[in-house]
């Protein structure tokens, strides 16, 4: 059984702490997504499990054995980096074979090793190709089967698809997931800046920031049940709109006011009796829905509209010093700039942060 444990993990270069206090249980068969904006240490993290950045502080287990020290070729990892890095004077079959003719392992547990992954990654019929005769998509298959002939114990993946066009990032992404499916109890690490790929194919999501993990969870859980505003904003696209408002609580339910008459009725399990009453009220913009009622969250005038066809997504302006509020609609929305508009929202849809960007209170929903 192949799992990984992170314990008080950090990393510093000189006196510049990159990562610090990161703690993670991975267990066998899990596909992990490192995300988080550029510079977090995602790729750091990732490289230290690999065994090419030395580990500062805390340890790494691999099956229950430390490994901080072990040489990268002993960890039983194997690691498909962002450039595909194939020989290019070799064919495929001789790329996917050389990490095990290095091994010294037979001809015949080549061959068979070779053809059993390029059967499952559809590069059978490449295998006497050049690297130069193949497209990106192919080419990082071959990378990826050059990974799986040794038979790791784990795979590492730092951003594979970034150098792909759209279509074929796409794709490959689709070809990723089947892999995982065809491989269930391969353990996977996986390193992106994108977070369609971090919602499609993660068992759960390390959401990363500024060197700490901001929050670990399953997709749906950190899309739903965001842990704070960095988390909140990080997962969704467009990101989730954030106002300031006011609570007051009224039994079961807490009323939230906006300085514009807009409001609402959350129903919460509990709520802080010592807390601030000026909170952040999050909503995402898929989420709203126009009204022509009394009873609205907020009102604001289209400053653009994006008529995608499928969706129309309106962006409003700014307003009391906060950002401007984007609107996510089903379907044609014909809609001129300068109109103002009523927006509304389910109650259990909405979230709530206090002071510091923490997630403090709990819908019932």
């Amino acid at each position: 059984m192949t799992s990984l444990s992170l314990k008080d993990v950090s990393k510093s270069y000189g006196t510049v702490e990159v990562l610090r206090n990161i703690d993670m249980e991975i267990q066998q068969g899990e596909l992990i997504v490192f995300v988080g904006p550029s510079g977090c240490g995602k790729s750091t993290l990732l490289r230290m499990i690999a065994g090419l950045e030395q580990i500062t502080g805390g340890t790494l287990e691999i099956d229950g054995m430390i490994v901080n020290n072990v040489p990268p070729a002993q960890r039983g990892i194997a690691m498909v980096f962002q450039s595909y890095a194939l020989y290019p004077h070799m064919t495929v079959y001789d790329n996917m074979a050389f990490a095990l003719k290095l091994a010294g392992k037979s001809k015949e547990e080549i061959d068979k090793a070779v053809r059993s992954a390029a059967e499952t990654l559809q590069l059978t019929h490449l295998l006497d190709r050049l690297p130069k005769a193949l497209s990106g998509g192919q080419r990082q298959r071959v990378a990826i089967g050059r990974s799986i002939v040794r038979d790791p114990k784990v795979f590492l993946f730092d951003e594979p698809l970034s150098n792909l066009d759209a279509a074929l990032r796409v794709a490959t992404r689709i070809e990723i997931a089947q892999l995982k499916e065809s491989m269930p109890e391969s353990t996977m690490i996986y390193v992106t800046h994108d977070q369609v790929e971090a919602m499609t194919l993660a068992s759960r999501i390390v959401v990363l920031h500024g060197g700490d993990i901001e929050q670990f969870g399953e997709p749906l859980e950190l899309y739903e049940r965001p842990a704070n505003t960095f988390v909140a904003q990080f997962i969704g696209s467009p990101a989730m709109n954030l106002i300031e408002a006011k609570v007051t609580a009224t039994g079961s339910a807490t009323a939230v006011r906006m300085a514009d008459g807009g409001h609402a009725d959350v129903p919460i399990a509990s709520i802080e009796s010592d807390m601030d009453n000026t909170v952040k009220l999050g909503m995402r913009p898929e989420d709203l829905s126009i009204t022509e009622s009394d009873d609205f969250l907020v009102s604001a005038e289209v400053e653009m509209v994006e008529a995608l066809g499928e969706t129309t997504v309106l962006y409003f302006k700014a307003r009391n010093g906060e950002d401007g509020l984007i609107a996510k609609l089903p379907g044609i929305q014909k809609i001129a700039k300068g109109t103002t508009i009523r927006l509304t929202a389910s109650a259990e849809k909405l979230h709530l942060f206090d002071g510091e960007g923490r997630s403090f209170l709990y819908r019932l929903a």
